[in-house]
C-alpha cells in the first residue's frame, strides 16, 4: 500500500503541473495548448519555471511556434551546433515576446525579474564559459540594472536583439537568429551548408533521415514530428542553459525521436510487415540481444530476416518499392554487363593465384618425413644427420568470407552501385569455392536488421539474390559488425575475413523510448569510435577486416579512422576488382 508520504508526494507534483499549465493557458488564451510542465525545474526555482511557461504562452499567442521549431530543426540538420543555436533562439524569442506580453499583463515584469535574478545567481559560471552564455549575462544585466555597453562582439549581438521589440512577423525572428548564428557562432556555415532560403528548403524526409518515416502509418508518422517540435518549442522558451538536451542529442541534434507505448508494442509487427519476417523464433533471438546488445548498443534489439521479397506477410507499398529496386539493380547490372564480367574474372584470377601460392608445399631436410636414399651413407659418418624430407605448407588455405553491405537511407543515390559491388565480390568467391555469406544492415527505430542474400554454403546461384538489396533508415555500424562477426567466429575455417562495404558514416536515430537504459545518440565521433573499437577488437580475435569505400570524399577520414590502413578507396567501377584484390591478396598473404 502506498503511505501518506506518496500521496503528498504526488498531490505536490499535480498542483504544480496544474499551475504551470493554467499560466501557460491563461497567457497564450489558447486552452488547447499542449503542455509538458517542468515540476523538477519549478523544485529548483519557482520564478524560473513560471517564467518560461509565461514566455511560452507569449510566444504562441504573439507569433507561429512551429514554423520557428522547423527553422530550428533544419538548421540542426545541417549540422548547426545545438547549444549556441538554442542559446540565441531563447534570447530572441524573449526579446521579441516580453514587450508585448509585459504591456498586457505588468505583473509578468516582476516574476522575469526574479527568473533573472535566480539565473545571475545560479547559472553565471556555465553562462560564463560560452559566448552565447555571455551574451544572455549581458542582456539580463540590461533588463536589471539598465542598459550599459559591452565589448563589441556582444554588444553587437544585443543591438540585434533589441531589434526585435517591436516586430510581428516570425520570419524577422527566424532571419535574426540566422544572422547572429552566421556571423557570431559559424561564419563558415552558409559557406559550407547554404543561406537561410537553402536550409528552409529542407523537406522533412531529409530530417527524419530517409528512412523510417515511409515506415509509419499517418498518425504516428505527425505524432512524431508533433514531439519533434514539441520539444524544441519548449527549450526555445526556456531559460536554463542546454546542458542536459546537449547531451542527448550530441552535436547535431536532429537525431532524437520519441515514441509512446503504443507505438513500442506496434514496431515488432512494423517490422514484419516491412522487412518481411524473421528466420529466427523468438527464444534465439532473445538469446543473441542478450549477447549482443551490450555497452554502446544496451537496449537495441537485432532483427534476422532474408528480407521483405522472399518472406513477406502481406504485398504492401514497402514490398512493391523492394520489388522495384531489385528490377532496377538488375537492369543496371544487364546494362554494365561488360565492367561485371571483366571485374568478375580480374578478381577470381586475383584469388586463384593467391590460393595456388598458400597450396604449395616446401620441402625442407628433417629427421623424419620421407627418406632420402642419396643422404644413407651418413649414418655413422655424421651426427644429427638428416635423412629425411619434411613437406611444411605455407599457409592453411581454409578460408571463409562475410559481406557486410551498409543499407542505410545514405547509400540511396547508389543503392544499384552497391549492389553491384557486392555481387562482384560474392560471384568472384564463389568462383574458387570460398565459402562466404552476404548480408545487408540497417537501423530502424531500436532494430538493427540483418538481410541475409546467401549463406556461407549456399550454390553460386545464390549470388544473385544481392540485387534485392534495398535501402532505408539509419545505420549502427558497430553493432552489425559485431552480429557479422559473431557467425563468422563458430566457422571452424581458420583463415576468417570480413569485408564491409559502407560510407564511413555510421548514423543511428535514436528512440527514447521510455525507461531506456541507453539513450545516447549514436553519431558523428562517438559512432565512429565505437565502430573502430569494433573492428579492433575483431583483428585482435582474429578476423581480417578489410573496408571498401564509396561514399563521399568529405568522410574518407571517418573511413581511414575506422578501418585504419585496410580499406579500399573506390571511385570508379571499372577499377573496382583491381583495388579490391590488391587487398584481399595482401589478406591473403599475411
Amino acid at each position: 500500500m502506498r503511505n501518506n508520504m506518496d500521496y503528498d508526494i504526488e498531490e505536490y507534483r499535480v498542483e504544480i503541473e496544474n499551475r504551470i499549465r493554467n499560466m501557460m493557458w491563461t497567457v497564450s488564451g489558447d486552452y488547447s495548448l499542449k503542455v509538458k510542465p517542468d515540476v523538477e525545474a519549478f523544485a529548483k526555482n519557482k520564478y524560473i519555471a513560471l517564467y518560461d511557461a509565461i514566455k511560452q504562452g507569449a510566444f504562441a499567442l504573439y507569433f507561429d511556434a512551429d514554423a520557428l521549431g522547423m527553422y530550428l530543426l533544419k538548421k540542426r540538420y545541417y549540422g548547426a551546433e545545438e547549444t549556441p543555436l538554442m542559446s540565441i533562439a531563447q534570447l530572441c524569442a524573449d526579446a521579441a515576446s516580453y514587450p508585448a506580453i509585459s504591456a498586457e499583463r505588468p505583473g509578468v515584469r516582476q516574476v522575469r525579474k526574479k527568473a533573472f535574478e535566480a539565473m545571475l545567481e545560479h547559472e553565471f559560471h556555465r553562462m560564463n564559459q560560452s559566448f552565447a552564455g555571455r551574451v544572455k549575462i549581458s542582456y539580463i544585466r540590461d533588463f536589471l540594472n539598465g542598459r550599459g555597453r559591452d565589448e563589441k562582439r556582444v554588444q553587437d549581438v544585443k543591438d540585434a536583439l533589441y531589434e526585435l521589440e517591436h516586430v510581428s512577423d516570425t520570419m524577422e525572428i527566424i532571419r535574426k537568429i540566422d544572422w547572429i548564428y552566421n556571423h557570431f557562432i559559424d561564419k563558415s556555415f552558409e559557406r559550407k551548408h547554404g543561406d537561410l532560403a537553402h536550409v528552409l528548403a529542407a523537406e522533412l524526409e531529409e530530417i527524419v533521415q530517409d528512412g523510417w518515416q515511409d515506415f509509419l502509418d499517418e498518425d504516428t508518422y505527425e505524432a512524431v514530428m508533433e514531439q519533434f517540435l514539441e520539444n524544441v518549442n519548449r527549450q526555445v522558451t526556456s531559460l536554463e542553459e542546454l546542458q542536459e538536451e546537449s547531451e542527448k542529442t550530441a552535436g547535431n541534434g536532429r537525431k532524437i525521436v520519441v515514441l509512446d507505448e503504443k507505438a513500442i508494442a506496434r514496431m515488432h509487427s512494423y517490422m514484419e510487415l516491412n522487412f518481411g519476417r524473421s528466420y529466427l523464433n523468438e527464444a534465439q533471438q532473445e538469446r543473441l540481444n542478450r549477447r549482443l546488445c551490450t555497452g554502446a548498443h544496451t537496449d537495441c534489439s537485432l532483427y534476422y530476416t532474408d528480407g521483405i521479397l522472399e518472406n513477406p506477410v502481406l504485398v504492401n507499398a514497402q514490398y512493391v518499392n523492394a520489388k522495384k529496386q531489385a528490377d532496377r539493380n538488375r537492369l543496371f547490372l544487364h546494362n554494365s554487363a561488360s565492367v561485371v564480367r571483366h571485374n568478375i574474372d580480374v578478381m577470381t584470377a586475383s584469388l586463384k593465384r593467391a590460393l595456388m601460392l598458400q597450396a604449395e608445399t616446401d620441402i625442407i631436410p628433417s629427421e623424419f618425413g620421407h627418406v632420402v636414399p642419396s643422404r644413407l651413407w651418413r649414418i655413422g659418418r655424421t651426427e644429427g644427420g638428416r635423412l629425411f624430407d619434411r613437406e611444411i605448407r605455407q599457409n592453411n588455405s581454409e578460408y571463409v568470407v562475410d559481406v557486410l553491405i551498409d543499407a542505410s537511407g545514405s547509400q540511396r543515390d547508389r543503392q544499384s552501385q552497391v549492389a553491384l559491388q557486392a555481387y562482384i565480390i560474392s560471384r568472384a568467391l564463389s568462383n574458387v569455392n570460398i565459402p562466404h555469406r552476404v548480408m545487408g544492415f540497417c537501423t530502424f527505430w531500436d532494430y538493427t536488421v540483418m538481410q541475409r542474400y546467401r549463406e556461407y554454403d549456399a550454390p553460386a546461384k545464390a549470388d544473385e539474390r544481392i540485387f534485392s538489396y534495398t535501402t532505408s533508415a539509419n545505420n549502427r555500424d558497430g553493432l552489425a559488425i559485431r552480429a557479422a562477426a559473431d557467425s563468422l567466429l563458430q566457422r571452424e575455417e581458420e583463415n576468417k575475413i570480413l569485408i564491409i562495404l559502407s560510407d564511413g558514416r555510421p548514423n543511428d536515430v535514436i528512440v527514447n523510448r521510455p525507461n531506456s537504459r541507453n539513450p545516447r545518440i549514436y553519431c558523428g565521433d562517438y559512432a565512429v569510435q565505437d565502430t573502430a573499437l569494433e573492428v579492433r577488437r575483431l583483428r585482435n580475435a582474429g578476423i581480417y577486416v578489410l573496408g571498401v569505400f564509396a561514399g563521399k570524399e568529405k568522410d574518407l577520414a571517418a573511413e581511414k579512422r575506422i578501418f585504419g590502413k585496410d580499406f579500399a578507396y573506390i571511385r570508379d567501377i571499372r577499377n573496382f576488382s583491381a583495388v579490391v584484390s590488391r587487398y584481399l591478396q595482401k589478406l591473403l598473404d599475411e
